[in-house]
């Protein structure tokens, strides 16, 4: 025979099942924590481990495997200060954060926006993701060579205009980083073009049909319509290639080979000249907190601004 539950035997069935409830979770997050350790000790080893070894580097005199146990205070930090060729490689970054951004995007949305529906669509995106798939340090080579003195862009321009051309694109301070940086739009512009197109194929049809409805103009449907919904994705870009433009390296290290200030072209090519070139692993440390915090406050900073956007936009 059972017996009925009763007002006053309610909350302690309700403190059991909150109890039971709480020892459930607790197990639930065991397991997941179980399931989730080799992917934690891969990155507190392989990340997390490099970048505090890193940090506590900086602070100290580390130099031809020596000086790792002498404290130096902010004294590298203080040399970046005080030597040109820092604040040449930071002038030379910000190109770089700016070209990588603006280009590329440009590009990538007037393509989305003409790819869109056309004939061959398919074929079209395939040739301009192309350049994509292949390797840096392939696609530094190739444009080497069209940018040489005797090169593809001196040879036509010789044929055009009838006299000879052998200007060093890559060998004057003038013309090598909006010249490198071109050939990263170029590599990068396929990638831009593929996340913009999803973005807009996210984007509703029946706000741009009754704006056309009610006679508003392409350009009148873009700014209105298209540019404010399809914000969250340009910020997705925004970040990708700021953060590639920070770190640029590949394409200056292999088309910049004869350039004589090869360091100052970009932070990541002056920290590798100072760390692995003249082995001063303090110095190059430093150089790397720096650059990793300017890429963190960035992208912080993008981040936020994306958040803010979304929940406008919704």
């Amino acid at each position: 025979m059972s017996i009925p539950a009763t007002p006053i035997m309610a909350p302690a069935i309700l403190e059991e099942a909150k109890r039971r409830e709480t020892a459930a979770m607790r197990r639930s997050g065991r397991v997941a924590l179980l399931f989730m350790a080799p992917a934690l000790l891969m990155v507190g080893v392989f990340l997390l481990a490099p970048v505090v070894f890193n940090i506590i580097l900086s602070f100290t005199r580390w130099q031809r495997f020596s000086g790792l146990d002498e404290f130096a205070g902010l004294l590298n930090y203080q040399r970046l200060i005080g030597i040109p060729y820092f604040s040449e490689a930071m002038i030379n970054t910000g190109m770089w954060v700016v070209g990588a951004l603006v280009l590329p995007l440009a590009f990538g949305l007037g393509l989305a926006m003409l790819l869109r529906g056309i004939p061959f669509e398919e074929t079209f995106k395939s040739l301009f993701f192309l350049p994509r798939v292949l390797a840096p340090t392939a696609v530094g080579t190739l444009w080497y060579y069209v940018y040489a003195p005797h090169g593809v862009i001196n040879t036509i321009s010789s044929a055009v205009t009838g006299q000879p051309n052998d200007f060093g694109w890559l060998f004057e301070a003038n013309t090598i980083t909006p010249a490198i940086i071109f050939t990263f739009a170029w590599q990068t512009l396929g990638i831009n073009m593929v996340l913009l197109l999803l973005g807009l194929a996210a984007i509703p049809r029946d706000p741009i049909e009754a704006a056309r409805v009610d006679g508003a103009s392409n350009w009148q449907i873009f700014r209105h319509i298209i540019w404010p919904l399809l914000l969250p994705t340009v910020f997705v870009v925004t970040i990708l290639n700021v953060v590639a433009g920070f770190t640029a390296f590949d394409l200056l290290w292999v088309m910049a080979t004869g350039y004589p200030g090869q360091r100052t072209l970009s932070l990541a090519v002056y920290m590798y000249y100072e760390t692995f070139g003249k082995s001063s692993w303090a110095y190059g440390a430093a150089i790397a907190v720096v650059l990793s915090a300017m890429v963190v406050i960035v992208s912080w900073a993008l981040t936020t601004m994306q958040s803010r956007v979304e929940q406008r936009i919704r």
